[in-house]
């Protein structure tokens, strides 16, 4: 389904509710799996968390081998492989889409098989689908690059808890992505784990049982970053307030708040824990500089609003873009360059110079089954016609996102 959207002026003041965050969310699912006392509200309406919610549900029905599909859903991977890797009744083989099949899982392999699991790979070495016989863990110390994705070490994280004799997690070289691992140890700690993080190496201590308690899932800044791209691109006076959030999130994507500043989006903090984004003056800057290393999902959005604006940016930090959804440099390149931009790429770090006039008009972007695609590059209907393919991709992350814009002025016709 391709999403034909005119040029648009939103309204100049709109109320929008954003479901949870996906990363708390699937870290969420999964500690509850573990620990049943804990009860999560405003879970994430995403694809990525009805896959990860479906695998946990179905994991005690059977201790027949079985078969699980997560689809596209690379932290259900991720996250699900540690897990049943810790069940010590389970024999499960994980697949995924045919993009997830290309997506390697090998370094967390090997180090769940350094604790002594026994994984093996069903087609190709390093990638899913994987066979996962799970069993109860005594060794308790694994070492790993640092500069690998945070899902990783996450993952590890999470099933530290369960295992005999907890978990030490000695982390070789710079750590990136510190924000999410952040993200994990404070949710550890808040459901009564106890954990140490100092130098590089990291401790979770083992616990069989936590206290009743209701978590509630802060909303989701990544999908707020395409609402802030929306500001950064309409006139000067225009409102968005979002729910709900915390000034303190635990989310790297927050850094939108100071980076948009830069593209005259004031971020007003409410009592009711919504946010109300303004547009409150035209930019000045003819290029900015980003590094990413910790937000690297927003660096879709910010490319797109640059561009939109007639400026260049300069980002960095961008290696793990590169086994995402899809290689999210080179589609960026690709789809800009369709648009008149003037882009170029490394294996870390995209260029993008400043640009006089408008974006072509009907241009259809490719998505390449990846929803940060999609969405990324609606908000630049504010400036001209533009087509999205394979639009329903969103749904990965964000189902509501085009009804959302509808809300608030944008004209789409789906087909």
């Amino acid at each position: 389904m391709n999403a034909t959207l005119k040029k648009t002026i939103v309204h100049q003041q709109a109320t929008i509710k954003i479901t949870g965050s996906k990363s708390e969310t699937n870290r969420l699912l999964l500690l509850k799996a573990l620990f049943p006392n804990i009860h999560v509200e405003n879970v994430s309406n995403s694809d990525d968390s009805e896959a990860m919610q479906k695998a946990l549900q179905e994991e005690s029905q059977s201790s027949d081998i079985r078969i699980v599909d997560i689809h596209h859903a690379g932290t259900a991977m991720r996250f699900l492989t540690a897990f049943f890797a810790t069940k010590a009744s389970s024999d499960v083989i994980l697949t995924g889409s045919p993009r997830m099949q290309e997506r390697p899982i090998q370094i967390l392999v090997d180090a769940l098989q350094q604790l002594g699991v026994e994984i093996t790979y069903e087609k190709n070495m390093g990638y899913p689908p994987i066979r996962i016989k799970g069993k109860k863990i005594t060794a308790n110390e694994v070492t790993l690059k640092a500069d690998i994705s945070s899902q990783y070490i996450s993952a590890l994280l999470l099933v530290g808890p369960q295992l005999e004799n907890g978990l030490q997690l000695n982390l070789v070289g710079t750590i990136t992505s510190m924000p999410y691992l952040k993200m994990t140890l404070a949710l550890l700690d808040e459901i009564g784990i106890a954990t140490h993080f100092e130098g590089n190496c990291i401790t979770v201590k083992p616990k069989l049982e936590v206290l009743n308690q209701v978590i509630t899932v802060e909303s989701d800044w990544s999908s707020a970053s395409y609402w802030y791209s929306i500001m950064a691109l309409s006139e000067i006076g225009t409102q968005v307030t979002l729910s709900s959030y915390k000034k303190n999130s635990l989310q790297g994507d927050a850094a939108l708040v100071e980076m948009y500043q830069k593209f005259g989006v004031e971020t007003v903090f409410n009592a009711n824990h919504s946010i109300t984004l303004s547009k409150i003056k035209h930019v000045t800057d003819e290029v900015v500089t980003f590094e990413l290393n910790n937000s690297p999902d927003i660096a879709q959005t910010i490319a797109v609003t640059c561009f939109g604006l007639g400026m260049g940016c300069d980002l960095y930090g961008l290696h793990t873009l590169k086994i995402k959804e899809t290689d999210r440099l080179e589609a960026l390149q690709t789809e800009l360059t369709k648009l008149g931009a003037d882009i170029s790429v490394t294996n870390d770090s995209l260029h993008l110079k400043v640009s006089k006039g408008n974006p072509s008009e009907n241009v259809k972007i490719a998505t390449y089954q990846d929803h940060r695609m999609a969405m990324a590059f609606a908000p630049l209907a504010l400036k001209v016609p533009i087509i999205i393919e394979e639009a329903e991709v969103v749904s990965k992350s964000y189902p509501d996102f085009w009804n959302d814009l509808k809300k608030v002025g944008f004209l789409i016709e789906q087909n």
